[in-house]
């Protein structure tokens, strides 16, 4: 009698997460999980059966820095991604769905701007139980955000926590572990996360490692400061014994492009200590966050109002004016030109004409200085406004790429080109970091191999997490799938057009479920919390 399987993937080449070489051979699922991997099946039956001869048949791919949480509720497709091969979303950089006290749950409110929803939840689990509820269909996981920590018993303002309020802020974190968050994710550039000593993370972080987890960090220098920033992130891990990862791996601006290869040598040093230090990046030589990285700590204290309002004050002005045009060593200033600065996304609806201009193209325009204009911008739009930095070396993008220890991110929702996601622009990166990578860096510039690149997709992130049955493609794993043609992937977005999907992806399982089939999303929402060891 014939094997009945619900899928069977017939002929297709498989790259199993390994590294290794791929072999032709077939893949069956039942229900969640890989049933068959390699052999063919010739006497099997599926009920849904895919000829896979000459496409790639590999693990699904993990996103390890996404900020889909909002745009998930609007849009629990995830089409950016799916289409893409990503099967789960790794949230907290900085910030997390929790924990979260009543001041905060309100701030989340007042703050939504295109994505309405009620602020429910109070624990990480609950926001991230919330979120699937809905409806997902890309599987979610999150480390515990050092900023929600701090906001929650420090509220914004620029001082060390008392013991009481530090121990308050590791009990917080201990719970989230308990329920499986993925560890510690900071995000030291920003206020109030920059007001945060080593010594305060350092005792976070030895929480984490009681629970085996990881401290993962958008670094407190990207730029003048970038190698004692990694050396933070390295002290950190040491004194703590939690594994590290750097969030999007770079060196800012040209006068700090040389210094990658310093940074690389303290990454692989800490190898040769027996420290596992990682890293992650997206595919762009072009970086995206608000204007408020353009801005010291000190106007920020005290939250987006206070902010807000001390930008409206002539002698804040006069000061910031100063301290914008010449930037102190040891600021990570994101100012780097203002040619370079193109502005993505307006709350409000009377600038978004704006959108796509350059910083210097609105200030000419205004008449103003690109300094008043910054702050002119963040009061009448009452964010961050978002924007596009061009501040990298497509030489350091390529090196990168090729580091063993480097897995891969966008940086940015899972987003659609439709409904009120057109309302603003966006990051090419939210549409095709995954796609980049395996048409331009593997396929036309060979940096590195295929099989390479999945591994780094798939297999090394759901070890770096501690993910069980996640990231590859064995008898007994979840059945997140992803087939692919390799001659044929390929992003499209631009910096002018980022509203395009990636192409290439044919079918996209995630726990089974059939998401994306000859390319079109099925509607499916199977997506599930995914937590630490489980």
């Amino acid at each position: 009698m014939a094997t009945q399987y619900d899928v069977i993937i017939r002929n297709g080449t498989l790259y199993d997460g390994s590294g290794g070489p791929p072999v032709v051979g077939d893949v069956a699922i039942v229900g969640d999980t890989l049933a068959s991997v390699g052999a063919p099946l010739r006497d099997a039956h599926g009920d849904v059966d895919i000829d896979a001869t000459g496409q790639a048949v590999t693990p699904g791919f993990i996103n390890m820095l996404s900020w889909a949480q909002e745009t998930l509720i609007a849009d629990g497709r995830s089409q950016s991604d799916i289409r893409q091969g990503v099967t789960l979303e790794v949230f907290g950089e900085g910030t997390s769905l929790g924990p979260l006290n009543a001041r905060m749950q309100q701030e989340m409110r007042e703050r939504q701007s295109e994505i309405h929803y009620d602020v429910t939840w109070r624990t990480l689990d609950e926001g991230l139980r919330a979120l699937v509820q809905r409806g997902v269909a890309c599987n979610v996981a999150s480390f515990v955000g050092a900023t929600s920590l701090r906001i929650h018993e420090v509220d914004h303002a620029n001082r060390p926590p008392t013991a009481a309020e530090l121990d308050a802020m590791r009990g917080l974190l201990r719970e989230a572990m308990q329920d499986g968050a993925l560890g510690l994710g900071s995000s030291l550039i920003y206020a109030p996360a920059q007001f945060a000593r080593t010594d305060e993370l350092v005792a976070l972080c030895e929480v984490v490692a009681e629970h085996g987890g990881m401290y993962i960090s958008h670094i407190r220098n990207e730029s003048s400061r970038l190698l004692q920033a990694i050396d933070e992130l390295v002290e950190i891990s040491r004194r703590s014994g939690a594994p590290a990862e750097i969030w999007h791996f770079k060196a800012s601006g040209p006068a700090n492009w040389a210094k990658l290869d310093a940074a690389i040598e303290r990454v692989n040093a800490a190898w040769g200590q027996a420290q596992r230090i990682t890293a992650d990046m997206y595919t762009y030589s072009a970086s995206s966050t608000g204007l408020d990285a353009t801005m010291p700590g000190w106007v920020q204290e005290g939250g987006h109002r206070a902010w807000v309002t001390r930008l409206r004050d002539a002698s804040v002005r006069a000061r910031l004016r100063r301290e914008l045009s010449t930037a102190a060593d040891g600021v990570d200033n994101e100012f780097l030109g203002a040619e370079k600065v193109l502005l993505v996304g307006f709350r409000n609806p009377s600038l978004r004409r704006l959108t796509g201009k350059t910083l210097a193209e609105v200030a000419a325009e205004r008449g103003t200085s690109v300094e008043d204009t910054i702050m002119d911008l963040v009061v009448e739009d009452d964010s961050r406004v978002q924007s596009v930095f061009f501040t990298m070396s497509e030489d350091n993008v390529r090196k990168a790429v090729g580091l063993p220890w480097m897995s891969f991110c966008s940086d940015a929702g899972s987003l659609a080109p439709e409904g009120l996601f057109l309302n603003t622009s966006t990051h090419p990166r939210a549409y095709g970091s995954f796609a980049r990578l395996l048409a331009r860096y593997v396929r036309d510039e060979g940096v590195i191999g295929l099989p390479e690149a999945v591994r780094r997709l798939s297999a090394l992130p759901a070890s770096n997490l501690g993910l069980a049955r996640r990231g590859v493609l064995q008898p007994g794993a979840f059945a997140d799938v992803v087939v692919f043609d390799p001659a044929t992937i390929q992003d499209h977005a631009t910096y002018d057009r980022p509203h395009q999907y990636a192409t290439g992806v044919s079918h996209v399982f995630v726990n089974g479920a059939h998401v994306l089939r000859d390319g079109e999303h099925t509607g499916a929402q199977p997506g599930r919390v995914v937590r630490r060891g489980i």
